[in-house]
């Protein structure tokens, strides 16, 4: 039997597995929301193909995106993440993980969890979307740009509505699938 996914997978297993098992799939715990943010901002520019192939070892190099660890990060490492091939080596772009990382601690500490306050934007529960085609798919919505405004004021970086809106999409925030994929919500039925 064929299965239908959303457009924009490969035939790469990793992807199709993303895909499948994560993109769009609710997501509330703090830790994992702020690795998922920060790798949504290295990819600004590029592909989440091209992050999703490196994530492994961003996650092995910025200490499974603890925030607590990653604020400690000094001139040295910053330094050591630049020669490190094995990531997006952009200076602005693991400076801005160290600030927001120690935003992401204030944001925690002042709300009660960075996910609360995440998920406020869609007051709670994920908007399911119904679009046939890819192509209907908005690169931002009225919550991304509150969130990014949000999150901006508060001191974060690379958190543009854009990038917010692919990290909503990610985190099961928004239901983006198309109506003809099988991990839409109409066809998964209530596990949401």
């Amino acid at each position: 039997m064929q299965i239908t996914r959303c457009g924009w997978v490969n035939e790469d297993p990793l992807y199709i597995a993303y895909h499948d098992e994560e993109w769009g799939k609710p997501l509330y715990d703090d830790r994992k929301l702020f690795e998922l943010m920060m790798l949504e901002g290295m990819q600004a520019g590029l592909s989440w193909y091209t992050v999703l192939k490196k994530r492994e070892h961003f996650r092995e190099v910025f200490d499974g995106f603890d925030p607590e660890k990653i604020v400690l990060y000094d001139e040295a490492k910053i330094e050591a993440l630049m020669q490190d091939t094995g990531i997006i080596r952009n200076r602005l772009k693991i400076q801005a993980v160290i600030q927001n990382a120690a935003v992401f601690q204030e944001i925690s500490r002042e709300a009660g969890g960075f996910a609360k306050v995440l998920w406020s934007f869609t007051g709670g529960k994920p908007v399911i979307n119904k679009w046939a085609a890819r192509s209907e798919v908005p690169a931002t919505s009225p919550q991304s740009d509150q969130m990014s405004k949000a999150l901006k004021k508060k001191g974060m970086k690379f958190v543009g509505s854009t990038i917010c809106y692919a990290f909503m999409q990610a985190s099961g925030m928004v239901d983006d699938h198309t109506t003809d994929c099988f991990c839409h919500s109409s066809k998964r039925g209530s596990d949401i």
